[in-house]
């Protein structure tokens, strides 16, 4: 018979294969960041934009350990545009140090690089994401409050590598 100290061993270590197994595949798909992007690893098109529409996807930023979030994904020629707010979020310091990465769109996942786009080069890129309107604020396809313009969002193109 199983004494109380094995017991309660077996049952941390099961505690820890699930929290392991949720960590790896269905973090990413909520508000945790998880490892796994999971998708096939596919071909970039020749034209994003007339492959896909805007829709939130995942990233994988390049280092380790592997580190996969959901973003807002705009297509765009020979990419997607990602933003983040200015307040020195994780993903974007670990996709300007590691800039390979992966992204994936519904079930297609591409080998892309990040690449920050900074200054007045910002312009045509934030049109695509907002339109005209650069006074629009945006977070997870909703419109926030007066704290962070448009313009202040870092921003980054991920091509393909």
């Amino acid at each position: 018979m199983a004494t109380r100290k094995q017991i309660a061993g077996l049952a941390g270590i099961a505690v820890l294969v699930v929290a392991a197994a949720t960590y790896t595949f269905v973090t990413p798909y909520n508000r945790i960041a998880g490892i796994r992007i999971g998708g096939t690893l596919t071909a970039p098109p020749a034209d994003f934009t007339a492959a896909f529409k805007r829709s939130v996807g995942q990233i994988k930023t390049g280092g380790f350990p592997p580190f996969v979030v959901n973003v807002s994904l705009v297509p765009y020629k020979d990419g997607f545009i990602t933003s983040t707010r200015p307040d020195g979020g994780y993903w974007s310091a670990r996709a300007r140090r590691a800039p390979n990465g992966y992204v994936r769109s519904g079930d297609s996942t591409f080998a892309m690089k990040a690449t920050e786009v900074v200054g007045e080069a910002k312009i045509p890129y934030l049109t695509a994401m907002f339109g005209p309107d650069m006074n629009r604020r945006l977070s997870g396809g909703v419109i926030i409050g007066e704290s962070e313009p448009v313009g202040e969002w870092q921003l980054f193109l991920w091509t393909a590598r």
